[in-house]
Parts: C-alpha cells; sequence; structure tokens
C-alpha cells in the first residue's frame, strides 16, 4: 500500500515536472495550445449538441419507462440522461486527445523532441517519423483505445443505474480506466520515437499503473475544465514525455 501511495505521488509529481516544462518556455506552451484550441472548439460544439437533445435521447434508450409513473420515468431518464453525458465526456476526451495529437503532430513532435533532447539527455539511435507515419500510426492507435474505452463504457453505462454503487464507485472506476487510456495517447511519441509499438506502450505502462494512474487521472480531470486543455495537453505532452522516458531508461523512484 505504502508502495502504491508513493507511486501515485511519483505520477502526480511528473505531471508537475511537465507544466513546469511549459511555463519555463512559454513558446512550447503556446505550440502546444494551437492544436487543443482547435479541438476544444470541435468538442464544446458537439458537448453542446448533445445536452440539447439529451430529454430525446434519454427517452429514445428507455422505452420501456413510457408507462410508468411520472416520478420512476423521470429517474430513470435522469439517469440515462447523465450516463449518456459521462460516456459522451469520456469518449470525447480521449477523441479529443487522439484528433489533437493528430493535428498538431509537428508541434507535439517537438515538444517531445525539446523535452527529452534538451532535458533528459536525449535518444540514442531515435528513429526520425514522418508527419503522414506519425499522423497514421496516431490514428491507428487513437482508434483502437476509443474502441477500448467504448467497450469499458457499456458496462459502466449499464452499472450506473444500480442504486448509490452507480453513483459512487462506477463514476471513480471510470475515472481510472478513461485515465489510463488518456495516459497510454500522451506518451505515444516517445515510444514511437524508438520504433516501440503500442502493445509494448500497453504493457510498459501496465507494469507501473500507480504511476501511470498518478500522473493520468489528474490530466483527465483537469482536461474535464472547460479550456483547461489549452494548458494541459502542452503539460501532459512534456510530462508524459518524462514519463515515457524514465519508464523505458530505468524503474522510476
Amino acid at each position: 500500500m505504502i508502495r502504491v501511495l508513493r507511486d501515485l505521488a511519483t505520477g502526480f509529481k511528473v505531471l508537475g515536472e511537465g507544466f513546469g516544462l511549459v511555463f519555463r518556455s512559454p513558446r512550447l506552451l503556446l505550440i502546444g495550445a494551437i492544436p487543443a484550441l482547435i479541438t476544444t472548439v470541435l468538442l464544446i460544439g458537439g458537448l453542446v449538441g448533445l445536452v440539447a437533445g439529451i430529454d430525446d435521447i434519454a427517452a429514445w434508450i428507455t422505452p420501456f419507462a413510457d408507462d410508468w409513473s411520472d416520478g420512476a420515468r423521470t429517474t430513470i431518464r435522469v439517469a440515462a440522461g447523465v450516463s449518456v453525458l459521462g460516456a459522451f465526456v469520456a469518449i470525447g476526451l480521449l477523441a479529443f486527445t487522439a484528433i489533437t495529437l493528430i493535428v498538431g503532430g509537428p508541434f507535439y513532435e517537438h515538444i517531445a523532441e525539446t523535452v527529452e533532447d534538451e532535458h533528459l539527455g536525449g535518444v540514442p539511435e531515435s528513429q526520425r517519423v514522418s508527419w503522414l507515419r506519425s499522423a497514421g500510426v496516431g490514428l491507428r492507435d487513437g482508434l483502437l483505445l476509443i474502441g477500448i474505452a467504448i467497450l469499458c463504457a457499456i458496462p459502466l453505462f449499464l452499472a450506473g443505474f444500480i442504486p448509490v454503487v452507480g453513483q459512487t464507485v462506477v463514476p471513480v472506476l471510470a475515472v481510472c480506466v478513461n485515465a489510463t487510456l488518456l495516459g497510454i495517447e500522451v506518451t505515444g511519441i516517445p515510444f514511437t520515437r524508438r520504433g516501440l509499438p503500442l502493445k509494448v506502450r500497453r504493457r510498459v505502462l501496465r507494469q507501473r499503473r500507480a504511476i501511470t494512474l498518478g500522473f493520468a487521472i489528474p490530466v483527465y480531470l483537469l482536461c474535464l475544465i472547460p479550456l483547461a486543455a489549452l494548458v494541459v495537453m502542452p503539460a501532459a505532452l512534456a510530462g508524459g514525455t518524462v514519463l515515457a522516458h524514465r519508464l523505458l531508461a530505468r524503474p522510476v523512484s
């Protein structure tokens, strides 16, 4: 238990290092904010449209409640609406990260390379990846992770209808699952520079799960704040680079 808490704190510290790196270099912060701004506008637009039609969506997925009493029907449809919004936010954040990384590939590769080469001692025999190849790898990996998120969201969505558990345990599990997937996404560039595929990235991060969660959960929660991603994404990419570099080089202390 003590080691888990220590690892969680280490992951949080790594994110702090990411923030420190981009705040000490406003150029990196600006470079990372441009793609995030474009994707943020798209995500907010989708969320606004979903909220506008959430009553109809909740009624569509709960036709069995049409003949229930007003109180019971309202309760089940409010729960359904909340679950739909939660699923959209969870999947939307992963899609947001994937799209942002693809759109901003050259920007984020520059951030990762700057962090590793200037602050972490460089990467021996690193591979130079073209934007087209990087975008292709990012799109493939992003779609796979979004697919995993959808598969995880289905049982969590259904569990959301369970009294008490659906309002306490399920949200915590959802945050942990989606933060883990988000952590896999934002550490992608350092692994790609080394020619390492997604399965290796997942295995390395899984071996130090608590550190990954300590890093990724704050990133996930901060991204829930409107427009915060403009600052969080560059810091997350810098911190993710630090995390990947250390996990691949030696055990994180």
